[in-house]
């Protein structure tokens, strides 16, 4: 098992290192002067060099690479122009928020999606197949960011059920006693369950909003692996011992459909930490999607650097975790492995 981490481990060292040249060039190649932008539009050109050159814009770009180089190896992000706070501070402060969204939003598609994916391929061509086809169709069809303002009009503006999407508590309530960040968390921990129910509220809407856009692929993928293995000769076996059917489809047919549906919540894992982006603005989520977006339009480098630093190393756990949860499902994987 820890063999079998290090190999993985090691194996992801190029990708990070090529996510850290790609994102440099790209924040050096982005329209705009953050120079100009923090000096102020009545800032003289005098003005304007002098925060250059604090900014260390003023050297040549293999210069600027190998000092970013040397911070990163501090575990230094830098530091954000915008907040005037670090980089890492200001992304663990913001990353709960956006990792409890996330999540959520990944529950849901996976309880929804494997269960409409069984059920459809249970009964091919019926009611329920054609409803995991709408779906599915629905899912990709609509952006995020669309269906959560849809949700928004409906269940904010004409119902009046859902609250003013403002963050991840309403005006009346303060956030519980940080131990994981996860105000769901937190608040059941401290016994503050009216924070809880304000927390709660605040996030069905934007999970509800990325689980919609999630749902379609595992359906589908979950569909056609449980269509695969039902027609296996093991299947059969098990039917003509007289097992229940609850055995036959959840122990036999499901537990060995659900390694392509691992794989598809680990892509559709690492399509929502992108979704969320917009889906935070829409909702002003105080995640980390939200903060790249800001340091994106002020031309601030540190902070998007560090966003994509970080969405790189949790695609790298994410990974990580799947290949170990391969070993969980069928063992025979780790043992090949």
């Amino acid at each position: 098992m820890l063999g079998l981490m290090a190999r993985r481990m090691a194996a992801a060292l190029p990708t990070l290192a090529g996510v850290v040249v790609v994102t440099f060039l790209l924040t050096r190649a982005l329209p705009g002067d953050p120079a100009a932008y923090f000096a102020g539009p009545a800032a003289t050109q005098q003005a304007v060099e002098q925060v250059r050159a604090q900014l260390g814009l003023d050297r040549s770009l293999p210069e600027q690479f190998l000092g970013y180089l040397r911070d990163l190896a501090r575990g230094d992000l830098g530091v954000s122009l915008t907040t005037g706070q670090p980089v890492l501070s200001d992304i663990a402060s913001r990353l709960p928020a956006s990792a409890e969204l996330t999540l959520l939003a990944l529950a849901f598609a996976a309880t929804l999606g494997i269960a409409l994916g069984v059920l459809a391929a249970l009964r091919p061509n019926g009611w329920v197949d054609n409803l995991c086809r709408v779906v599915a169709t629905l899912g990709v069809c609509l952006p995020a960011f669309f269906t959560g303002l849809l949700l928004i009009y409906v269940f904010y503006y004409l119902l009046g059920w859902a609250p003013a999407p403002l963050g991840r508590l309403d005006a009346f309530s303060s956030p519980p006693p940080g131990v994981t960040g996860f105000y769901l968390v937190d608040s059941l921990l401290a016994g503050e369950f009216e924070t809880f129910a304000s927390a709660a509220g605040q996030i069905v809407l934007p999970a509800l909003s990325l689980g919609v856009f999630a749902v379609a692929p595992v359906a589908r993928i979950t569909r056609g692996s449980m269509l695969a293995v039902m027609g296996g000769d093991f299947i059969r076996a098990a039917r003509a011992h007289g097992l229940p059917a609850r055995t036959v489809i959840v122990t036999y047919a499901l537990r060995n459909a659900l390694l392509p549906v691992v794989t598809t919540l680990g892509m559709v894992f690492s399509f929502l930490l992108g979704a969320n982006v917009l889906v935070e603005k829409v909702f002003a989520w105080p995640g980390i999607g939200s903060y790249a977006v800001e340091a994106l339009i002020a031309s601030d480098y540190a902070p998007v650097q560090g966003f994509v630093l970080a969405m790189g190393v949790l695609y790298v756990l994410l990974n990580l975790g799947i290949d170990l949860l391969y070993g969980v499902i069928d063992p025979r994987v780790e043992m090949s492995a």
